[in-house]
């Protein structure tokens, strides 16, 4: 009875991607954003929505790590453009949309050593007696190790992007595009798809 229990796919979703949306949404408003002559106001405005989409959360003592590091990550940057003159901060005109996806790349697959950054989503919506089932842990794995490969996909193809100016529309604006996608849809889907195959 207590491995019925224990292998029980939950009845909820597990993971609700307007929630993980959220908190990648000032990333994407910085990569939409961020170029040579924009990045700082790039950087500006990713940090506002990053306070003001998990502000409603922290009053309420929730911290999602994706958006802890966010405001954390794009403070600095709005700092540095403050304090530094342009010509001390060209490495980072260059090289801004890479290093931001490669810091959500890392997060994404450094929660998998403890807590996939996925599952602190999908506790919202699913009750807590699945909080630790095979089942719940397995999705969430999967699903931050996509999230992860996708960022670290997208850092991949805005440094080619920098290195190969005449494709700077395909590895800037049109690979990422359909790596988000595609990632969101197996977000939406994968859930109920492994949930079907383990009861």
């Amino acid at each position: 009875m207590a491995q019925q229990t224990a292998t029980k796919a939950p009845t909820q979703k597990p993971v609700g991607t307007s929630g993980v949306f959220f908190s990648f949404a000032p990333w994407i408003i910085f990569g939409v954003v961020a170029s040579p002559s924009t990045w700082e106001y790039a950087a500006l405005a990713a940090l506002i929505a990053a306070i003001v989409l998990s502000g409603k959360d922290m009053l309420r003592g929730r911290f999602f790590l994706l958006d802890m590091v966010g405001i954390v990550f794009f403070a600095v940057l709005t700092v540095l453009a403050l304090a530094l003159d342009r010509s001390q901060l060209l490495w980072l005109e260059t090289y801004a949309q890479v290093i931001s996806n490669g810091v959500v790349a890392v997060v994404a697959l450094g929660s998998l050593f403890a807590d996939p950054f996925t599952a602190q989503y999908a506790r919202q919506q699913t009750p807590r007696e699945y909080w630790g089932s095979p089942v719940f842990a397995h999705i969430n794995r999967v699903l931050t190790a996509a999230w992860g490969v996708v960022f670290a996909l997208m850092a991949l193809s805005t440094w080619l992007a920098v290195r190969n100016p005449s494709m700077d529309d395909w590895f800037n604006w049109v690979v990422p595009i359909v790596l988000l996608v595609g990632v969101v849809r197996f977000t939406e889907r994968y859930p109920e798809s492994y949930k079907a195959r383990a009861v």
